[in-house]
């Protein structure tokens, strides 16, 4: 996208279900049924656009291990009523696989193997089924032990250092240990997430963006808590370290169903929609860091986006940076000093709204892009940490 021979690629239109909280209102939908459902949603905002000219779905999926295995951005496609000659892919960089998907499809555009792309995500940590080792010999005579593949890691190589395979949690307590970020820097963080949510939920900011499930009553996020306040959040107890601990249930990101959908396009594209785009693709970037650092994996990523965008932190209007856990945002937040903490997920973040794995890099993507459209101009950036050590960000401008 930085090749002076690539095509622009702009992002129409973005948008996303209501984000469910775990065995919530969003429980008994399938993942490959979420996907359709903001598929069938882009498409269906575009009256314009003949469904049999988009020329990839590409979707990202963090677990794929349940309803959402054999390729679910091609299920979504089907599921949706696009065309059969309608092809999909489904990416996996964990907690950025949305955000792969989006960077991957603008790639694609860019490079002239497209002109119209439908790029999202989707999870369902509900529905995330239990999975068994196959035994080594027939027949085995002992238990055989089960593994949830909600989150985290299961079925550990015996290979790997002990350091790198910590619990997400304790990778952001090591965090806060390096950063000196306090618990109460934390639950100040988590708190400002709520309220910034429900604002913006009372304002409207959302009423472009999200596109409810008819069949389900949740017309918002689930997990915002309009109550929250410091007291409440003061008062639970940390989880993955029961002495000195400073991570809480609290000041972490919930587990989360959700799904979301952006339709990208170049010049021929665009004017196959008939509509204006709501911002353009500048520049992307992806780092590696060590895996129990995860969470500090956007410093680098972001600073290295940037830099190809031919843009500074104090260019950036707005920022979605995804709060895996208050001690990482922190953490990568205090690596950045230029950067205006006020334009720093003006409208809430995972905190409140939540952290659907494969949907959450496409849920920021899209509303970086909703924001610079109200806006009418700017610099937008979006970012996540990655489980087992990745960092990646995405630059958009208007």
């Amino acid at each position: 996208m930085t090749d002076p021979r690539a095509r622009d690629v702009y992002i129409v239109d973005a948008v996303r279900t209501p984000v469910g909280k775990y065995g919530g209102a969003l429980a008994a939908i399938r993942p490959d049924d979420l996907a359709a459902h903001v598929v069938r949603a882009l498409v269906d905002r575009t009256p314009d656009l003949d469904p049999a000219r988009i020329d990839d779905v590409c979707f990202g999926d963090a677990n794929g291990a349940g309803e959402d295995n054999r390729n679910v951005a091609r299920m979504a496609v089907l599921l949706a009523g696009l065309p059969v000659t309608v092809p999909g892919v489904t990416v996996n960089r964990l907690c950025g696989s949305g955000l792969e998907a989006v960077i991957q499809a603008a790639r694609a555009i860019a490079h002239g193997d497209a002109h119209i792309a439908v790029a999202g995500g989707v999870e369902s940590m509900s529905r995330a089924p239990y999975v068994l080792r196959k035994p080594e010999r027939a027949f085995p005579a002992g238990h055989q032990e089960m593994f949830s593949s909600t989150l985290g890691w299961r079925m550990v190589n015996p290979r790997m250092a002990p350091e790198w395979t910590v619990a997400l949690g304790e990778g952001a307590e090591l965090i806060a240990d390096r950063h000196g970020i306090t618990r109460e820097q934390q639950d100040v963080f988590a708190l400002a997430s709520h309220q910034k949510a429900v604002r913006a939920w009372r304002e409207g900011a959302y009423d472009d963006e999200v596109v409810p499930l008819p069949e389900v009553d949740l017309p918002r996020d689930e997990t915002i808590r309009e109550a929250s306040s410091l007291e409440s959040l003061s008062k639970l107890k940390p989880v993955f370290r029961v002495a000195g601990g400073t991570v809480t249930a609290g000041n972490s990101s919930p587990l989360n169903d959700g799904a979301a959908a952006l339709l990208l396009v170049d010049e021929e594209g665009l004017r196959a929609t008939g509509r204006e785009p709501l911002a353009r693709i500048r520049a992307s970037a992806v780092t590696g860091i060590e895996p129990q650092l995860f969470g500090l994996g956007p410093v680098e990523a972001v600073r290295r986006a940037l830099e190809r965008a031919g843009r500074g932190f104090a260019e950036v209007t707005t920022c979605e940076l995804n709060e895996a856990f208050a001690a990482q945002a922190l953490g990568c937040l205090g690596q950045w000093p230029e950067l205006d903490p006020a334009v720093v997920n003006p409208r809430g973040g995972a905190i409140a709204i939540g952290h659907p794995l494969g949907a959450s890099g496409a849920r920021l993507a899209g509303a970086v892009a909703h924001q610079l459209a109200a806006a009418g101009s700017g610099t937008g950036l979006a970012a996540l940490c990655i489980g087992v050590g990745q960092g990646l960000a995405l630059v958009l401008e208007r």
